[in-house]
């Protein structure tokens, strides 16, 4: 059976969306993927060629000002050279974000990742659960607590630092690590099969 890749390439200015990489990182090793971190700020000629390897992409950003990081965004027309290349054609994607409200417009982050994803024609994953915490038996620990469906949305307050990332946001992120992962070994059973 083979092993599938699974990248996660994301921006974090202060710590929180580190958390959270970390988080989908450990879910899609728990679930047998071989897994790479890539820091996009700092990316290499190497880190390009593992992306460029992978079975899956799992793009993750903090929210600024209601999009992906400017750092982020740098990375993003990089992939300008995999587009004319069609080099990613039919990966896998899928994506997270944190914000320090509630809504903060997180959406539009992974909506930015998805068109990112559909030019660079990959195929997204979306997060797969329903919402939580929107009934009176729902709490804040509820598994998908802020109710997104494109990916994992995670929020922190502004006012505190990376070990404040909300643990049930961790959870969320892990079980999209876990889908990735899942649906990565299913895709390249398709392909072995055809």
């Amino acid at each position: 059976m083979t092993t599938p890749v699974v990248s996660i390439a994301y921006h974090s200015g202060f710590g929180h969306t580190a958390v959270l990489a970390e988080a989908v990182r450990s879910g899609a090793a728990d679930a047998g993927a071989e897994v790479h971190l890539i820091e996009v700020d700092e990316i290499t000629e190497e880190q390009w060629a593992i992306l460029d390897g992978s079975d899956a992409v799992v793009f993750g950003s903090p929210t600024y000002m209601g999009t992906a990081s400017g750092a982020f965004h740098v990375f993003a027309e990089a992939t300008s050279k995999r587009w004319a290349a069609q080099a990613w054609q039919d990966k896998l994607a899928a994506g997270f974000t944190n914000s320090a409200s509630k809504s903060g417009d997180k959406l539009h982050t992974l909506q930015f990742f998805q068109i990112l994803a559909a030019q660079l024609g990959m195929h997204w994953i979306n997060l797969g659960l329903l919402p939580g915490w929107n009934s009176s038996t729902g709490s804040e620990h509820d598994l998908n607590r802020l109710g997104v469906f494109a990916g994992a949305a995670a929020q922190t307050n502004a006012d505190e630092g990376p070990e404040a990332v909300h643990k049930a946001d961790i959870a969320t992120a892990e079980h999209l690590g876990r889908r990735v992962a899942q649906t990565a070994r299913v895709f390249l059973r398709g392909r072995t099969a055809a």
